[in-house]
């Protein structure tokens, strides 16, 4: 379903767009932020493997193994985050494509940020999933935070657009983990406009180190502490 939503988004939705809005380069540059928004959402279902573990009782049988909390742990968010990678692997090849243009050696750069951008969703997913040990409750905040997350960031819209509709959402947006990964894949493929020419890219790569560390951390540790309290619903 995921790969049936990319594709008509790049179809439908990216090409209409396009001729609508006046903006040089605007249907290469919504198609990769589009490769970025569906890398998000492939890391968050981690979440909802959690949920179904314990529903199913895995988490006993996981805790049972010979090996540490923490190096479970961490595997799982390690697993979770090379999962999605590997299957919107396809998907970025497509928007390659269509695109038409990459960078060999940024790109490489590149991919290194979208691995470390789908470890720290897959933690942040992790985290709130095993905080709140509901999956009602999970499912809703995830669907928020998606619309917010993705929205507040220049995976569809341009930086100075977002600016100029509100400052405050510009200000969020220029700290957005989504859009740390969406400007770094522009500049890997060589997309430049007046609009959105990325001047440094060191400091949306530190932004997304930043992320991952924070929320790879913060999913191992509450992970750790919370398997084994009880209460899944």
């Amino acid at each position: 379903m995921r790969a049936i939503w990319f594709i008509s988004q790049i179809a439908l939705f990216g090409i209409i767009a396009s001729r609508m809005i006046n903006i040089p380069q605007y249907f290469q540059y919504y198609v990769s932020g589009l490769s970025v928004m569906t890398l998000y959402s492939a890391a968050v279902f981690i979440g909802f493997d959690i949920y179904e573990e314990a529903e199913h009782g895995v988490f006993e049988y996981l805790l049972s193994l010979p090996v540490s909390r923490r190096q479970l742990v961490l595997g799982r968010s390690i697993g979770g985050g090379l999962r999605s990678f590997i299957y919107v692997g396809p998907l970025i090849v497509i928007s390659l494509y269509v695109i038409g243009s990459i960078n060999p050696l940024n790109f490489l750069v590149t991919l290194f940020s979208l691995f470390l951008f789908s470890f720290g969703v897959s933690g942040m997913s992790i985290a709130i999933a095993v905080m709140i040990k509901s999956s009602d409750r999970f499912d809703i905040l995830m669907g928020v935070l998606d619309a917010l997350i993705v929205r507040l960031s220049t995976a569809m819209y341009p930086l100075a657009y977002v600016q100029q509709a509100n400052p405050l959402y510009g200000g969020i947006a220029s700290f957005n983990p989504v859009t740390f990964a969406a400007d770094l894949f522009r500049w890997g493929t060589g997309i430049e406009s007046t609009f959105f020419t990325l001047q440094n890219p060191l400091l949306p790569f530190l932004g997304v180190v930043a992320f991952f560390s924070l929320f790879t951390l913060l999913g191992v540790t509450i992970y750790e502490r919370m398997i084994e309290g009880g209460g899944w619903q």
